[in-house]
């Protein structure tokens, strides 16, 4: 399926989904709904280990657009937003926000959705709503999870934009690379998953997931259920044991 404002690129092990309404990927009606189709192709796709979201250009997103705030149109645009939120959240393989610029508004809330964020160092993140007498609701809901209530309701409240290094200090950013070494950095955070058991990856998002949605003790009951009964199962994880046992390099079969 051929799209106007993202792209889908497709590599051994994954799947690349590209942002690409220039000059600043600014979220739209029309790109919304584009990304449901894209996110709604990748989840069907049984092969990719991981989900790279990215931008085209000099910034990652830099927001939804403001004309689609209006009374007319914000409700048909909150709704749809949220859906892409759920569907990057419910991907069943790990999805690696990589940051190639600017992400503020809903730009940093559709990374945030994501399970792990990388930068360039010069990536500025930020929630400015505030600034415009609204407040960002995927952000009141996602940030608190990420980083404690009095970080998020700093950052929030004010509408502070702060740097990807500042990010990763505080929990928001795992990676953070000069701009000369940001593709090869990318590659490389990304490759430390292509390489493992595809299976096994979901398998163990599912329980991180998942256990996080519950208390302690019925978490581990959840994520030791998962272990033994789906896990086990797998041919991969016995290949991993016996591999280590041996000193030798693991030969997955994805199953």
């Amino acid at each position: 399926m051929s799209y106007e404002f993202v792209k889908l690129e497709w590599s051994e092990g994954m799947a690349r989904l590209v942002l690409n309404r220039p000059p600043l990927n600014v979220l739209n009606i029309p790109m919304m709904r584009e990304l449901q189709a894209a996110l709604e192709e990748v989840a069907a796709d049984d092969q990719a280990k991981v989900v790279v979201i990215t931008g085209d250009g000099r910034a990652f997103c830099a927001g939804v657009d403001v004309a689609d705030h209006t009374a007319d149109r914000v409700d048909e645009m909150l709704h749809l937003f949220h859906a892409v939120i759920r569907q990057v959240m419910d991907l069943e393989m790990p999805v690696v926000a990589a940051l190639n610029g600017a992400a503020l508004g809903g730009g940093w809330e559709l990374a945030m959705a994501c399970d792990m964020v990388v930068a360039r160092d010069d990536a500025k993140i930020g929630q400015p709503e505030i600034q415009l007498a609204v407040f960002p609701p995927a952000a009141a809901v996602l940030m608190p999870r990420l980083i404690g209530r009095q970080r998020a309701m700093e950052l929030i409240l004010t509408g502070r934009t702060i740097t990807a290094a500042e990010g990763r200090q505080i929990g928001l950013v795992n990676q953070v690379f000069p701009a000369e070494e940001y593709p090869s950095g990318v590659d490389r955070f990304v490759g430390q998953l292509t390489a493992l058991s595809r299976p096994v990856l979901r398998l163990t998002k599912r329980a991180v997931k998942e256990g996080l949605e519950l208390g302690v003790g019925p978490a581990l009951e959840l994520t030791e259920a998962i272990y033994l009964s789906e896990l086990m199962r797998l041919e991969d994880p016995h290949e991993g044991l016996a591999a280590f046992m041996e000193k030798r390099k693991p030969v997955w079969k994805n199953q």
